[in-house]
């Protein structure tokens, strides 16, 4: 009998050892992107996967269309630990760690697969292993899609057309360059500010993803839309460093699984998102046009300048696996 409970005690032991500690949490996840769009649908569920798996334990307060501010005011509060979690651009993270560039580099990122098998593998990895000295962690990459062209002034069919469009962009010195090489009038300024200047005429155009544009209404004050690709943008879901260090190793664990495993569903939304939302702008009324190969590979040449520049910021071994991945070479 002895035996049998000094057994029975030892595996309630092993049982103990073994199951998961979550402890109460709440979360603030933010995001400047509109409810309805990829990135944020890919929030509710990564909310409703962590709540699940976690018991119930730790919770998820979604907050979109910039309701916390823009992406570069909650990253500063990720930092100081007032907000947990937001998903932006990862290109944009090259603010904090230069290599994160690379995923801007314009027109040569053309298959979405191809980009799943990088971010999710090594080069994902290189990256992320960067952000904690920056005081922030990276979780996963999720997906905004192809970003494209829209103005109010004229169709734009080709290089030519670009030349001296006021457009905004993102606060990244790389896209700022890109716009400017491709003869357009770079116009950095935050995303919460950008249907008024449109409204108003402060900007001419701007660029983002099909499902980006709808969402936003911006098809209310533009009436062309050119479907360039020039950026592929794959997003990063990030959590503050203050935050992440008062978790303990099972609700990192699972923190980091939920995320990843939301990757998956999400991109499959946004891919197909990006067809229906253009079928809507279209039926909007606005004029929506596809560039030929041709003017895309014109457009890609008027970017070398910036790709080598930009390439000599970036590790080297990097820079080489993804350009064997995707098939570009250095002019």
């Amino acid at each position: 009998m002895k035996k049998i409970l000094i057994g029975l005690m030892v595996l309630g032991f092993a049982l103990t050892a073994q199951a998961q500690e979550y402890r109460s949490h709440t979360i603030k996840f933010a995001a400047t992107g509109q409810e309805g769009t990829p990135p944020v649908q890919g929030m509710h569920i990564f909310a409703k996967k962590l709540e699940d798996q976690s018991d119930g334990k730790i919770k998820v307060r979604v907050f979109s269309n910039g309701k916390l501010g823009g992406d570069v005011q909650v990253l500063s509060s990720l930092k100081g630990g007032v907000v947990e979690m937001m998903v932006w651009n990862a290109g944009n993270m090259i603010s904090e760690v230069q290599d994160f560039g690379i995923l801007d580099l314009p027109f040569i990122y053309q298959d979405p697969e191809v980009m799943d098998q990088l971010l999710d593998g090594d080069v994902g990895e290189k990256l992320t292993d960067q952000l904690p000295e920056h005081n922030v962690v990276g979780l996963a990459f999720w997906e905004q899609g192809f970003r494209l062209l829209t103005n109010d002034k004229r169709e734009v069919k080709s290089l030519k057309d670009i030349s001296g469009l006021k457009v905004r962009v993102q606060q990244n010195p790389l896209l700022v360059d890109m716009w400017e090489a491709l003869g357009a009038n770079a116009t950095p300024m935050p995303v919460t500010e950008l249907y008024t200047a449109l409204e108003t005429g402060a900007v001419d155009g701007q660029e983002t993803t099909a499902p980006f544009i709808w969402g936003s209404k911006y098809y209310e004050v533009q009436k062309y839309v050119t479907v360039t690709r020039h950026n592929y943008n794959p997003q990063i879901v990030l959590i503050g460093k203050p935050f992440w260090d008062q978790l303990n190793a099972d609700e990192r664990d699972l923190l980091v699984k939920v995320a990843r495993e939301t990757a998956k569903e999400q991109r499959d939304i946004s891919r197909k998102a990006q067809l229906e939302a253009l079928d809507k702008i279209r039926d909007a009324g606005n004029v929506v046009t596809q560039i030929s190969d041709e003017q895309r590979q014109a457009m890609l040449d008027a970017e070398s300048p910036v790709i080598n520049k930009y390439v000599e910021t970036f590790d080297s071994d990097l820079v080489e696996e993804v350009f064997d991945a995707v098939g570009y070479q250095l002019n």
